[in-house]
């Protein structure tokens, strides 16, 4: 099973850019976040078109926004609000492979502002209070759960030195403040969740997912962060076959600050 996460900026003003990934990579699922898109505006037909047999979404006008599209069977849903807000940042689904049920999470995790400081910047709170509702989340279900989990997404944090292109210079910008990273271990810990990225690829090289539209030559420059992830279960990790980020698809023509990273699944 290949599966796609991608935070789009925008289902609709990148259609094309996704009608040409599917055709690059021709992935079973495909995880969007930002989609920025209504559920009644969504392009259902284009995406049936690409051989999504089932495509299930969280939208909203504008803002946020998150889908699961499969080529596989899906045979349940479910979107979670987290905070009390009805914000479309997470949703999940039940996907059959070879006889095998996977849980796929999707997540959207806040920003969190630009001032990493609870008390002066509600968004910074919002990000640390979802981090913190998530782990609960994930720690309630680990003594029960026995599913093939994963879990992906723009969760906006670089929690390794070599996650961004200066830890010295990022360390107190948000996104790489040790509250954040703090916070998301934890998350990841609820589950013992397993860094796919990581795991394939090691931990002693720079990798990236985002590059800032500030930069006027992103791939000169290279200041990039990786915001984005798979996680896996324990009991997933012998399926797992290879991990890819998709740097150059960040140089194509009108492109998300987002690259789409790649997992492989054998499951037979």
């Amino acid at each position: 099973m290949r599966l796609i996460t991608w935070n789009i900026n925008s289902v609709r003003l990148r259609l094309n850019t996704v009608k040409r990934i599917v055709k690059k990579f021709q992935p079973d699922v495909l995880c969007l976040q930002e989609t920025k898109c209504p559920d009644d505006q969504f392009p259902f037909k284009e995406f049936e078109d690409m051989g999504f047999v089932s495509t299930k979404i969280y939208g909203m006008k504008g803002y946020n926004g998150v889908s699961i599209s499969s080529k596989l069977p899906i045979t349940s849903t479910e979107k979670k609000k987290f905070c009390r807000k009805n914000d479309a940042r997470h949703i999940s689904a039940y996907i059959n492979c070879k006889g095998r049920k996977i849980k796929v999470h999707n997540f959207y995790v806040p920003a969190g502002g630009d001032e990493p400081d609870t008390k002066v910047n509600k968004k910074f709170k919002h990000k640390l209070d979802f981090l913190k509702e998530a782990e609960n989340w994930f720690t309630k279900k680990r003594a029960k759960n026995k599913d093939l989990i994963v879990l992906v997404g723009d969760l906006n944090i670089a929690p390794h030195e070599l996650d961004v292109w200066s830890h010295k210079q990022l360390r107190n910008i948000v996104s790489h403040t040790q509250i954040e990273i703090d916070k998301l271990l934890k998350f990841q810990n609820s589950f013992k969740f397993i860094d796919a990225v990581r795991f394939i690829h090691g931990y002693d090289k720079k990798l990236y997912s985002w590059w800032s539209y500030r930069s006027k030559d992103w791939k000169k420059s290279n200041r990039g962060r990786r915001l984005d992830h798979i996680w896996i279960s324990k009991k997933l990790l012998p399926h797992l076959k290879d991990v890819s980020i998709e740097e150059e698809i960040r140089g194509w023509k009108r492109p998300s600050d987002h690259v789409p990273i790649i997992v492989d699944l054998d499951l037979s």
